[in-house]
């Protein structure tokens, strides 16, 4: 048995193949490398098989991709030659059978690769662009979906939307027919960004998902579709250190008790607060917030002290979507190793 951490590389493309693995317990995903990024394939689960490619697959002997643990993975390792042994009793008909099969993935496999450019984007200047994992359309279909599918099935329980995970599959993949390895990354995005939030169901898996604010998923999905269709210079464009600022300016407007659509923020307060926390934030990040008129400029008064009037209805509905709109380009800049 063995044990690999989240994150944690199981094999290597091309590495030379010498045993196979059934998955215990946790995720594995499968990718490709593709330039500085890569390409998601597939991601299994405990009583899946990975490896067994390089033993069936006698003209490769090589990992045809990469694979790594997505959580905490236990995984048992058996060698081809323990599991040639294995095969050596079995009808040679059937290993035939398999190999046949392993030729067929193996070119499915380069058929993959040759239609990766379906996947690339377009730069700004109409040429070829790096590619993209999330397309604005692919984040529009999750978010629309996931809010009529809570909207129409999930259970109000202790003030949450509550929904069985298999139910929400069951409609994304099987109607809807989304990829697996991307419902997998938006709900973790979902999930690290607490809006969504993973508990035991009746068996005692995690699988009862669970959303508090179900209506700013309507909210999201009306800023995706709005920026889909604005011009790129008129887009809302916030980094991730003004995202940082902003969400603290919220804080602090919100533990004062503001009930008006406009407030002043003191920016002093908060830059000293990241100061003592290290945080590298500085005055100067507000400005996408001012270029996107969710603040207005600094205004240093006595004793040096910075503050700056916030558009706090304005920014209170929009973060949420501000943040999802950051984590979606965090992902893609890494898949597409732009990060």
């Amino acid at each position: 048995m063995r044990t690999f951490k989240a994150g944690e590389a199981i094999f290597a493309q091309n590495d030379p193949a010498d045993s196979l693995y059934i998955i215990q317990k946790g995720q594995i995903r499968l990718y490709i490398p593709k330039g500085r990024g890569f390409v998601d394939l597939a991601i299994l689960r405990a009583g899946e098989v990975i490896g067994e490619m390089g033993y069936f697959d006698e003209k490769a002997n090589r990992r045809s991709c990469s694979a790594a643990a997505l959580v905490t993975t236990e995984v048992i390792e058996i060698s081809y030659n323990a599991f040639g042994k294995t095969m050596a009793g079995l009808n040679p008909w059937f290993k035939t059978i398999i190999n046949t099969l392993a030729d067929r993935l193996r070119k499915t496999n380069t058929k993959v690769k040759e239609l990766e450019s379906n996947s690339v984007g377009r730069s700004t200047d109409g040429g070829v662009g790096s590619y993209v994992f999330f397309h604005s359309t692919d984040i529009i279909k999750f978010l629309s979906t996931f809010y009529l599918i809570l909207k129409t099935h999930a259970e109000l329980k202790d003030n949450k939307m509550e929904i069985h995970m298999n139910k929400l599959k069951f409609y994304m993949f099987d109607i809807y027919n989304f990829s697996e390895v991307k419902y997998e990354e938006f709900m973790r995005i979902c999930t690290d960004l607490s809006m969504v939030e993973v508990a035991n169901d009746p068996d005692g898996l995690p699988k009862l998902i669970r959303v508090s604010n179900v209506d700013q998923f309507r909210q999201m999905l009306v800023f995706f579709n709005t920026q889909r269709m604005t011009e790129d210079a008129k887009k809302i464009k916030i980094s991730k250190r003004c995202e940082i600022l902003l969400g603290a300016i919220l804080r602090q407007l919100a533990k004062a008790g503001l009930d008006k659509e406009k407030g002043q923020a003191n920016i002093s307060s908060i830059l000293s607060d990241f100061k003592e926390q290290k945080v590298m934030i500085s005055d100067e990040d507000i400005r996408d917030a001012v270029t996107c008129k969710l603040c207005e400029d600094i205004l240093v008064g006595e004793g040096n002290q910075l503050t700056s009037v916030v558009n706090y209805s304005k920014l209170k509905k929009l973060y949420p979507s501000i943040r999802m709109m950051n984590a979606v380009k965090k992902v893609n800049d890494e898949k597409s190793g732009n990060n």
